[in-house]
């Protein structure tokens, strides 16, 4: 039987392997990086998963972004600003001679109109509504200045990152929840211009000649989509994909002795979390979901947050490749990095005497009941192609089973997982965001306002609707003291973690691999333990230097031969063209 089954297993991961490249284009190299997860719009206004906001990056301007070697706020669009003295306007020279991919010129009137647009449309709102939320207004004096009015000192001013689009595309579009800005070529001023989408399998871009700091090195950058990570790796091994990431640690120190191959860990900047669902609600406090009643009792939580075992979980499933969690922020962002009392720590037997002093009483069968007779039965949905779910959910259902919970575990997609969570439907969920050097968008996540309206939108992480935790929110988004904020910074992440509604359980590495036979000269973020992709900006892209191989050789990958063979049952992928998936809560995964 494992003999059949390791066949099989071969088999589908042939299956996944691409077809045999196409020829090479002319006067350029193509980098081909694996992307192992779905892009949920193109829209920039509603896209938030990884896969949408690395594209996002290489496509839009910003007005500022963050330097490479050390995350430090840089100009981009904006190449100078100044703040009055109540530090409430904030006027910015907006760059010269920037243009979009259409020829017309970048001005600060389309960084109003972005501004704007997320300001009094809340499906524009979606997915960065929360840079503009204290905006009193924005206006453009003329094409070289933008003025943002605050109602109150926001200490993110400088740390906005949001797309700015330009606005003779974009004032067309009547309904942001319903474009899915799939017309080729899509008018960005990044270094590459969209040029090429196919849903569930592959994004193209060429570079913008015209790019304000000079056009990249390379002539196209192309994202693939990948199942999984083992078909990535293979891709990697014959040449097909240049780049692949989100490495497990078996395949990491596989590619270490691989020829041509050059392995890069480096320091994540994401954390990834167990959701317990306290009882979601939307903004008017009317309750929405599935979870379980149990999971409103905070002391239900805690004991779920004590019976795991963090370390095993960085030892067996991140191979010593990550951190043990604890904070909400990742130790890469040290000046916000806060560190849980040892008064939670596994202890299976303590968990156990909680739920019995809660009055959570074991039945005939070993399974806990409320007080109100329901057993607790908890479903627990992660990403059904993401190799540390399955793991991490094998480990917690059985501590939790100790604990007389039963658990079942429910692997769905990407798109699912994200409905489901943002729609409270769910008691656990795997979860987890990259956060920003400027933590105020992930601390977002947790507040009143990041619920969903009875309408939809929002973008809620765990469901917290805790005013001791809005109210530090409010405290660190109007302090501009560094030391004083990062004080309220942590004192909020201590009071998430007093509410047990997220719980961090570690930081993996970022584990990445490229072929040195076709690139050199990526340009890791930070300089010192960074990595190539899913960067603050389009550092790494935008650095790579190809190879003579590279520019002699294939640059780009026919997948439309793509198989699985599963049991004997042949699926095509590649057929099934569903366009852009605008939902959310109205729509909305995993999150950045």
């Amino acid at each position: 039987m494992r003999r059949l089954f390791a066949v099989l297993w071969a088999v589908l991961l042939v299956g996944l392997i691409p077809a045999a490249p196409a020829t090479a284009q002319q006067g350029g190299a193509t980098l081909r990086v694996a992307l192992p997860q779905q892009i949920d719009s193109l829209n920039p206004f509603l896209g938030h998963l990884l896969g949408a906001t690395d594209l996002f990056r290489v496509i839009y301007p910003t007005l500022t972004t963050y330097r490479a070697e050390d995350f430090s706020v840089v100009p981009e669009l904006a190449e100078s600003w100044q703040t009055s003295p109540d530090r409430l306007t904030w006027t910015f020279r907006i760059r010269q001679g920037v243009k979009w991919s259409d020829g017309q010129p970048v001005t600060a009137r389309d960084a109003a109109y972005t501004f704007n647009r997320m300001m009094t449309d809340p499906a524009a709102a979606t997915a960065n509504g929360n840079f503009v939320e204290n905006f009193a207004s924005v206006t453009a004096p003329d094409d070289g200045t933008l003025v943002i009015r605050t109602k109150t000192p926001q200490a993110t001013t400088l740390a906005i990152d949001a797309p700015i689009v330009p606005e003779h595309v974009w004032s067309k579009v009547a309904d942001v929840a319903t474009f899915a800005n799939d017309r080729m070529p899509v008018v960005g001023s990044g270094p590459f211009v969209l040029t090429g989408y196919q849903p569930e399998r592959s994004v193209t871009l060429k570079a913008n000649e015209d790019f304000w700091r000079g056009p990249p090195k390379i002539s196209e950058l192309q994202f693939i989509q990948f199942k999984n990570t083992d078909a990535s790796v293979q891709a990697l091994r014959k040449g097909d994909v240049d780049v692949v990431q989100k490495l497990t640690p078996a395949q990491f120190n596989a590619l270490s002795g691989q020829r041509d191959v050059r392995p890069v860990r480096g320091q994540g900047r994401r954390f990834y979390e167990l959701l317990v669902n306290p009882g979601a609600a939307n903004s008017a406090g009317q309750p929405i979901g599935t979870g379980h009643p149990a999971l409103r009792d905070v002391r239900v939580r805690r004991a779920l947050d004590r019976a795991i075992d963090r370390r095993t979980l960085v030892d067996r499933v991140l191979g010593g490749y990550g951190q043990v969690g604890g904070g909400y922020l990742p130790p890469i962002f040290a000046d916000y990095q806060w560190t849980p009392p040892r008064t939670r720590e596994f202890d299976l037997a303590a968990a156990n005497r909680e739920l019995d002093q809660a009055g959570y009483a074991r039945g005939g069968d070993g399974v806990r009941r409320t007080p109100q007779g329901q057993p607790l039965d908890f479903d627990m949905v992660l990403h059904g192609d993401v190799s540390y779910d399955a793991q991490v959910g094998e480990f917690v259902k059985r501590w939790l089973a100790d604990l007389g919970i039963r658990v079942d575990l429910q692997p769905v997609s990407d798109n699912q997982l994200d409905e489901r969570t943002t729609g409270g439907d769910f008691d656990l969920a795997i979860s987890g965001w990259s956060a920003n050097p400027d933590p105020d968008t992930v601390l977002r996540l947790q507040t009143c306002a990041a619920r969903p309206t009875p309408s939809g939108g929002g973008l809620p992480d765990s469901f917290l609707c805790d005013k001791q935790y809005d109210d530090l929110y409010a405290a660190q988004l109007a302090e501009f003291d560094p030391k004083a904020r990062a004080d309220l910074v942590k004192r909020a992440q201590q009071r998430f973690y007093d509410q047990a509604t997220g719980l961090v359980l570690f930081y993996q590495n970022s584990l990445e691999a490229y072929r040195t036979d076709r690139f050199s000269g990526f340009t890791l973020q930070p300089a010192r333990g960074g990595v190539i992709t899913a960067q603050q900006g389009y550092w790494g892209y935008y650095g790579a230097q190809p190879t003579r191989e590279a520019l002699s050789g294939p640059t780009s990958t026919d997948y439309t031969t793509v198989a699985w063979v599963i049991g004997g049952v042949v699926v095509l992928v590649g057929v099934v063209v569903a366009g852009v998936a605008v939902r959310r809560r109205a729509t909305a995964d995993l999150r950045e």
